[in-house]
């Protein structure tokens, strides 16, 4: 069975309730939500939450694979992993082992049910034992160093042109699979060989600050 998992606390400092604010005339949460259901090769869609209002929301929608699970408490601070919650859902419902896992973020809007299937056929193709997805980014990179700043990805004395260089990936957080028996064994999203599923660079974004809201919903209506 393929699940995937959408965990959906209420406390949002930043922006309070962000999971049921309205995004482009639907509640965020309904995106990937909706994206989630129609995807062919998901078999039930649960959206974890300890909020009352998102659970009467995301019901509301009346889609037919989807259910809410009642999170711990313990496991919505502001302090939880998400870990936490995938673990505190796994074990308390006593999944297959077997069962392929699918954590799905509602901060993530822009992904769609294409995105799931191709990212699932890959999946399959390759034999990993999990995936992410993310975006290749083309920039340079430098970090902290202890004198000062130093590159990260590249040699600034020999710089490469855009074309001919090579990259980043970079994990855009809107989806990743893994198996339930990994996730209890390594109790983490990601196990063993690791994959990667490329999406369109606009799938970068994530809503985490009031700024983002503005640059994600001027891309929805435009795409």
């Amino acid at each position: 069975m393929n699940i995937a998992f959408i965990p959906a606390r209420g406390g949002s400092k930043s922006i309070p309730l962000k999971n049921i604010k309205e995004l482009n005339g639907k509640p965020l949460i309904y995106w990937t939500t909706k994206s989630a259901n129609d995807a062919e090769c998901i078999d039930k869609v649960i959206v974890a939450t300890d909020c009352a209002e998102i659970k009467n929301t995301v019901l509301s929608f009346n889609l037919p694979k989807v259910e809410v699970y009642d999170r711990n408490p313990e496991n919505a601070q502001d302090t939880s992993s998400t870990e936490s919650v995938m673990l505190e859902y796994i074990e308390k419902t006593g999944l297959d082992k077997n069962d392929n896992f699918f954590l799905i973020q509602a901060t993530s809007p822009m992904l769609k049910s294409e995105h799931i299937e191709g990212m699932y056929k890959k999946f399959l193709e390759t034999e990993v034992d999990s995936m992410f997805t993310g975006v290749l980014e083309k920039q340079f990179h430098w970090k902290f160093g202890e004198y000062g700043v130093k590159p990260v990805n590249y040699d600034y004395r020999n710089r490469p042109r855009r074309q001919d260089f090579e990259g980043l990936i970079a994990e855009n957080g809107a989806c990743y699979i893994n198996s339930v028996s990994n996730i209890l064994r390594d109790r983490c999203r990601l196990s063993g060989k690791i994959g990667f599923y490329e999406l369109p660079a606009y799938t970068a974004y994530e809503i985490d600050e009031p700024d983002d809201w503005i640059i994600i919903q001027e891309l929805m209506k435009q795409l």
